[in-house]
């Protein structure tokens, strides 16, 4: 008998997900949001459990080689759906209307932004491209936890990991809800990776 390898079956149906995608995934935030995009997708590792279970996917990521891994995992997984879903464009400028996804995942991106104003509009598109009622679900590098190791608390500074990222505060992700008029769903969780970084999970509705 073959011994059942627990991390190789959730490996098969759930990808590299993110834990904290997984967390809302648990709580029924997907339950009725069917039409998702995962704005700055890479590779697709947050995609296969939504591919396997007959999610609307779309994807968009600026790296042509990572569109071109997503679009074969599509072709995989889930052969009926277009292969237009999956588009090379900046998450400044995406290629959909206004209103057209339940979903928008943005995991590990908006830190790459090259200043706030960068960052704005890349919010903006994905809360234009994001219909009443839809869940935006991010990760980002931030300052929450490690203040006191870096030189500023927003803005591109170097990481004591020895990375450059656009970091967040509190205050700015506030500021930011408000202007968009987002809700938060769940308050902000930060992981602090042995104060080398700290990541964390924004998660918006949007209501009107």
């Amino acid at each position: 008998m073959t011994r059942d390898v627990p991390s190789a079956e959730l490996t098969a149906l759930f990808g590299a997900i993110d834990i904290y995608l997984f967390d809302q995934l648990l709580k029924g935030a997907f339950d009725e949001r069917r039409r998702i995009l995962d704005a700055g997708c890479g590779g697709g590792r947050n995609l296969p459990y939504f591919l396997l279970r007959g999610f609307d996917v779309f994807a968009v990521d600026s790296d042509p080689a990572a569109v071109a891994a997503v679009r074969a995992l599509q072709a995989r997984l889930a052969p009926s759906l277009p292969g237009d879903n999956v588009r090379t464009a900046s998450l400044d400028r995406l290629p959909w209307g206004d209103g057209q996804m339940d979903a928008v995942i943005c995991s590990a991106v908006l830190h790459f932004a090259a200043d706030a104003g960068h960052l704005d509009r890349m919010l903006d598109e994905m809360w234009r491209v994001l219909a009443p009622g839809g869940l935006f679900f991010a990760r980002l590098a931030s300052s929450i936890g490690i203040e006191r190791l870096l030189s500023q608390t927003a803005g591109r500074v170097r990481l004591p990991d020895g990375s450059d990222r656009f970091i967040v505060d509190e205050r700015m992700l506030v500021e930011r809800a408000t202007r968009l008029g987002a809700v938060p769903v769940d308050p902000l969780k930060t992981t602090v990776v042995q104060n080398q970084r700290a990541m964390t999970t924004v998660v918006w509705e949007k209501r009107r």
